[in-house]
């Protein structure tokens, strides 16, 4: 698998600005890797050193506790961080930027193995996908 710093979770792999997260929601793609929401957005921009970018979250009116809140954003993170690999060979073939947003859907705790299992479905599904638009 390589190197360790693939499994770090940069600052340049985080999305921010009000405009770019609108755009990811309005124009973005989404489907469900359970306990995951995904919605994926192309874009021709590479500003970011990163081809991917993330952004994590867990909705109040479902998880009322900030604490468990934070809990899952952590998790949520980490399955990220350690299962990237999945999505970043495609990503770097591209000149294309791709954002990525994980809404947890589920209305409690769950154990971390259940959100890596989503997440690597999510990943890989991501993957699969643009991969094949690219092919077009």
């Amino acid at each position: 698998m390589g190197d360790i710093n693939n499994y770090k979770f940069r600052k340049e792999e985080k999305i921010i600005g009000e405009n770019r997260i609108n755009s990811l929601f309005i124009d973005g793609n989404s489907f469900v890797a359970f306990p995951l929401r995904v919605v994926y957005h192309k874009t021709e921009l590479s500003l970011p050193s990163s081809p991917i970018s993330v952004l994590v979250s867990v909705p109040k009116k479902r998880i009322k506790s900030a604490v468990k809140r934070n809990r899952i954003k952590r998790q949520v993170r980490e399955a990220y961080r350690l299962n990237k690999h999945f999505l970043e060979v495609v990503a770097q073939s591209t000149e294309q930027h791709l954002d990525i947003a994980f809404v947890f859907v589920k209305d409690g705790l769950v154990e971390y193995s259940i959100i890596e299992k989503g997440m690597r479905k999510g990943l890989t599904e991501i993957a699969s996908r643009f991969a094949c638009s690219n092919l077009l």
